[in-house]
């Protein structure tokens, strides 16, 4: 018997450190180019595109960084990404959160089901399929180059991702707790906003921030919809790679000022981002 007990806990130990590594492991990979396109940034041009290239800067130097705001107003595509990312996922998340919340009070009967089918259906879809309507459209409106034109075509596009993504958080949540506040005199919007709301608040953050990231990252609609007026960083960035030129000292400066953004939100965010991706994984 004590030996089968020394024999277990010799096997758990040994599964926690395998683990362990593999989590270090899957670490440094993926931190890792992150990293390089740090210390490159930091780096005079030359070194960066060095045919003997070195992680480590042998010297420290901000040419990437002036070589960057001058050669283009990087500022205002900055802003561009930030007003097309945040407006368009306030929009997702402030209509995705109301229908999901009805859809998830009505899940059962046949409608219920088939919107949620359909909703899955688009989002399968791959974006470059619906890319070229949505330019005809957006060229016919005369909405071409606008900021506007982006934070509508983002918000549709995440919208499904995030009715898929909250009726879980909505589903997981009792319904005792609407009766409960219709049985008080509450209507069905206060009961949503003054109840429900605040219970899903760490789903939605985390809905919020995967919604923010893909309309943050976005390429393919920022680089077929803009031009100058509402060009996007990540179609600025792919600017400096071109037939004749490969300026990859400004373009690593781009690069890392373009990823701070997200980062810094998601060290605010990070408590109900994972409470959040917890809280659709439980049934009450």
């Amino acid at each position: 018997m004590f030996t089968n007990s020394v024999g277990v806990d010799w096997k758990s130990k040994l599964w926690k450190l395998s683990v362990i590594l593999i989590a270090l492991i899957a670490t440094v990979a993926i931190l890792f180019p992150y990293v390089y396109i740090l210390l490159s940034s930091f780096k005079p041009a030359g070194d960066v595109v060095s045919t003997s290239p070195t992680i480590w800067p042998k010297e420290f130097s901000l040419e990437n960084y002036i070589d960057m705001w001058e050669s283009m107003p990087i500022g205002k595509y900055l802003a561009n990404s930030l007003v097309a990312a945040v407006f368009s996922t306030i929009i997702c998340v402030v209509l995705g959160s109301m229908a999901s919340y009805a859809i998830s009070r009505t899940i059962g009967s046949k409608l219920s089901y088939l919107f949620l089918v359909l909703v899955l259906c688009l989002k399968m879809l791959p974006l470059t399929s619906v890319a070229v309507p949505v330019y005809k459209i957006v060229q016919n409106l005369g909405l071409y180059d606008m900021k506007v034109t982006l934070v509508v075509v983002y918000a549709a596009i995440n919208m499904p991702f995030v009715l898929w993504m909250m009726v879980s958080f909505f589903s997981s949540i009792p319904a005792d707790l609407d009766e409960a506040a219709f049985m008080d005199g509450a209507t069905p919007f206060q009961t949503f906003r003054k109840i429900i709301l605040p219970v899903c608040a760490p789903g939605i953050v985390s809905t919020g921030i995967f919604t923010l990231l893909l309309a943050w990252n976005d390429f393919l609609f920022a680089l077929l919809l803009t031009s100058s007026n509402a060009k996007t960083v990540p179609v600025a960035i792919s600017e400096f790679l071109t037939s004749y030129n490969l300026d990859l000292g400004p373009m690593t400066s781009a690069a890392v000022l373009f990823s701070l953004p997200v980062i810094i939100i998601s060290f605010f965010v990070q408590r109900y981002f994972v409470s959040g991706m917890m809280a659709g994984s439980v049934k009450e």
